[in-house]
């Protein structure tokens, strides 16, 4: 079993063959899918896509690029829409300096926003970061010092130094098709360093399709070749970082039941 940690089921590239996708997924061994919330006030659509599929669950929060339309969204109403039981982390929020589709001081104001409502619920705080390693990172650390929150670093492609500040300050990494890509080098000497107890896996359907899809749609069935090369990246078997990514993944989430025969712990190597 894998677990597809974070793709937008509710995006118009699945619309018309949303229950194909999600059957595909099953045939393909990804026992969970989370689709991830970008816009508050469309997260009805996003918690009728969850509540559709039983191996669907969601997020809710506003993205970096949608901030600023959304800034009435407050934490208080982040933890109310957050305790349906479909809801299993908070987000993707956090700060994007790539395309800067809003003031950054607003991305950092919405992100704060997240950071409170993951600590209340202590639901896992899904972040998005993209050339803003050095004001996530600050932020990151005085957010911590106010109180520790559970966090995952999704479609991770920052350098090392946000890798280790994460990990450190109690987050998970977790790695998508990039991790494919042949000028992805650095990316995977990177995640070979990653602590094994800290990894997940993602596609963030429907962008970053893995080798041998890259350039086409993507679609959770296809984690299952970002996982094969994250356990040639760090030496273990497809067996093993399937087991190892999903106990993770259940350990981070941990509002989301277990399938009834999924273990508690990966078995011992």
């Amino acid at each position: 079993m894998l677990v597809d940690s974070h793709c937008h089921l509710d995006f118009p590239d699945f619309a018309e063959e949303r229950e194909a996708i999600v059957a595909r997924a099953k045939a393909a061994g990804i026992g969970r899918m989370v689709t991830i919330s970008t816009r508050v006030k469309r997260f009805q659509q996003v918690i009728e896509i969850a509540e559709t599929f039983d191996d669907v669950y969601c997020s809710v929060g506003t993205h970096p690029h949608n901030v600023a339309e959304e800034l009435d969204v407050t934490s208080v109403e982040l933890v109310r829409l957050a305790a349906h039981p479909k809801v299993v982390a908070i987000g993707e929020a956090g700060l994007d300096y790539f395309y800067d589709k809003a003031p950054r001081d607003v991305q950092a104001r919405g992100f704060r926003n997240h950071i409170a409502a993951a600590r209340e619920t202590g639901l896992p705080l899904v972040i998005h970061s993209r050339d803003a390693d050095e004001d996530m990172a600050a932020i990151l650390e005085d957010e911590t010092g106010k109180g520790a929150f559970p966090f995952i670093l999704h479609c991770f492609s920052s350098g090392r130094r946000l890798a280790e500040i994460g990990v450190a300050l109690g987050g998970y990494v977790s790695f998508s098709g990039i991790l494919t890509f042949k000028n992805s080098a650095e990316l995977r000497a990177i995640a070979a360093d990653v602590p094994h107890d800290r990894l997940l896996v993602e596609t963030d359907a429907p962008y970053l399709a893995p080798v041998p899809f890259r350039g086409k749609r993507n679609e959770p069935a296809y984690v299952a070749h970002t996982a094969k090369v994250l356990a040639e990246t760090i030496g273990v078997s497809e067996a093993e970082i399937a087991a190892l990514t999903t106990n993770n993944f259940f350990r981070l989430f941990g509002k989301m039941p277990r399938p009834p025969a999924w273990p508690s712990k990966a078995p011992e190597r």
